[in-house]
């Protein structure tokens, strides 16, 4: 039974993504999408390099097109919400359908009339049943726990039943290893303090979280609360898109076929100097703190017109050394990952290698530098985080040689 999807950029109807009957998925842009030249952009990966949009798609078998398979939530997150909605945690199709009105940006994937029509007069293959009012509504997939709630007037955070729309994220503690939102707080509040834009951001009890579903022990009791940046206060959808779906890249291939190189020139080319500076500011801190999770899906574009992109505030920072002593970098930056090799003079190669300004990238590379460590001396004891973590951080800023310039 073939099965289709109307896919919105908030009212715009902006294409028909549909499952067919052998199981492979393809997407195609609507007609009136087409012919709008003041349409607004789904995604880079659908425009060619002399901005020509792509209206000839392939079908995927047994996994939506990229681009939308990345707005689903990954490992046990996935696995939870597919259980909840008694679907296959492979069935990307289903889950989109039930995530659909609250996926992230502006993204609303609702079933087609007559997709609702099919389902009302057959008996569904697979036995899987949709709940107009699901128990939980995720968003902003991604291997950390994060689900969608509301911050109530008494400052503590509701998770959504039955429900959508929440305007915050919440991100909860790791099974895995100790105080993790505290040291993403740490490293996300002083990312703002040199001039790096952040959502606003809370640490919060989990005591003071209701509705929590349980997800087993955690090794915590403070979750990071992230105010949604693809939310206004009216709850107003802005579209966001993360690069691996920019580069139309697979969420299993995250780490993998673009580099930091890569990143560059096309930041430069769709952003100009001011994009440029923010990109080359976040790259140097993320090396400096020692962060070794900056895949693709931790960086995204934000279009706050529907149109022109832009960084969007940066998330999903944190310093990964304290966890995995001298991990490297998620992405290959000139022809390394080795955060102890990328000095000032590996910048100077990737401006040259991604035909930028060599003064504006040195420039922001020495300031970044210059007020990283400030300011995590003027704010590391005041941030709660054990003294081994402190230290580890402490160690790799002081011993990385962009602070020896």
């Amino acid at each position: 039974m073939t099965q289709s999807l109307d896919i919105f950029l908030n009212e715009t109807l902006v294409g028909i993504l549909t499952k067919l009957t052998d199981g492979r998925c393809v997407f195609a842009f609507d007609e009136t999408y087409i012919a709008d030249s003041k349409h607004p952009v789904l995604s880079q990966s659908y425009y060619s390099a002399d901005k020509r949009l792509i209206t000839e798609t392939r079908a995927y078998s047994t996994k939506l097109p990229p681009f939308f398979s990345n707005l689903l939530p990954e490992g046990p997150l996935r696995d939870y919400i597919a259980k909840a909605g008694d679907i296959k945690p492979t069935n990307e199709f289903d889950l989109l359908r039930l995530l659909g009105e609250d996926l992230p940006g502006s993204i609303i994937a609702r079933a087609s009339q007559a997709s609702i029509e099919s389902l009302l007069e057959t008996s569904y293959q697979t036995e899987t049943h949709f709940d107009t009012n699901a128990a939980l509504r995720f968003s902003l997939a991604g291997v950390q726990l994060k689900l969608s709630a509301l911050m109530k007037r008494r400052g503590g955070l509701t998770i959504p039943v039955g429900g959508v729309g929440g305007d915050w994220i919440v991100k909860l503690p790791s099974p895995a290893y100790d105080n993790v939102p505290e040291n993403e707080y740490a490293i996300m509040h002083m990312a703002g303090e040199i001039g790096i834009p952040i959502p606003e951001i809370k640490l919060v009890a989990l005591s003071d979280i209701e509705g929590l579903p349980n997800f087993g022990k955690l090794r915590g009791n403070q979750a990071l609360a992230v105010k949604r940046f693809d939310r206004t206060e009216g709850v107003q959808r802005i579209h966001i898109e993360d690069f691996a779906q920019v580069y139309g890249v697979f969420p299993n291939n995250k780490y993998q076929g673009v580099s930091f190189n890569n990143i560059t020139g096309m930041i430069w080319t769709l952003t100009g100097e001011a994009g440029l500076t923010d990109f080359i500011r976040r790259l140097t801190y993320t090396i400096l703190t020692g962060n070794g999770d900056m895949h693709l899906k931790n960086w995204s574009f934000i279009y706050e017109d529907g149109r022109i992109p832009q960084l969007s505030p940066a998330y999903d920072l944190l310093s990964t050394v304290p966890y995995i002593p001298g991990d490297d970098l998620a992405l290959k930056l000139f022809k390394t990952k080795n955060m102890a090799m990328c000095s000032l003079q590996t910048f100077e190669k990737l401006a040259e290698k991604a035909e930028t300004p060599k003064k504006l990238v040195l420039d922001a590379v020495r300031e970044t530098a210059q007020k990283t460590l400030e300011v995590w001396n003027e704010n590391k004891s005041h941030y709660t985080l054990p003294v081994d973590i402190e230290k580890a951080i402490d160690e790799h800023i002081r011993n990385s040689p962009l602070t020896d310039q």
